[in-house]
């Protein structure tokens, strides 16, 4: 895996509960795809650290249980 820094990778963050569309905008670029498992992943591009960082912090503002965070290989 490769350090996140200054180039955009992809990520999937999962975080417990279902998602409804109205939180597509919340999240900018990102998609949201309800799973069965009863979470939600969200995926994207995200452009570096600091913008993980802000992803992550809307999660804990709206209190979104995070699941995990994964960095994928370039979709």
């Amino acid at each position: 895996m490769t350090e996140i820094g200054r180039e955009p990778h992809w990520f999937e963050i999962r975080v417990r509960g279902h998602l409804g569309p109205r939180w597509v905008a919340w999240f900018d670029e990102l998609s949201l795809a309800p799973q069965s498992d009863g979470t939600t992943l969200i995926r994207g591009l995200i452009h570096d650290q600091a913008a993980l960082h802000g992803v992550l912090q809307k999660l804990r503002d709206t209190g979104l249980a995070l699941v995990s965070v994964t960095q994928i290989d370039e979709q």
